[in-house]
């Protein structure tokens, strides 16, 4: 996994529209506001992999990110979290 980046801010809904185009290779006009389980899938792949931290999401939690908004709020909660468990092991 890539070294933590702190400084890098969560991802807003512009950049979670983009990281979602690149899922079946689409336009980001292509990205609709609800999100299937694979493509949420592959968004936090992306996201751990980008931010070099691993998200530790309850089906719970996970369930709400059903859509583009809900993504980026869950996300933004997500990181700061992982990034405050990485600072303290650090």
């Amino acid at each position: 996994m890539a070294p933590s980046t702190p400084d890098l801010p969560s991802p807003d809904r512009d950049a979670v529209i983009a990281l979602l185009a690149g899922f079946g290779d689409r336009d980001r006009a292509e990205v609709g506001e609800t999100l299937d389980s694979l493509e949420l899938t592959w968004l936090v792949a992306q996201v751990e992999q980008r931010y070099g931290v691993e998200l530790d999401l309850t089906d719970e939690v996970f369930a709400g990110m059903g859509t583009v908004t809900g993504a980026v709020d869950t996300l933004a909660g997500a990181l700061d979290s992982a990034r405050g468990t990485a600072a303290g092991h650090g």
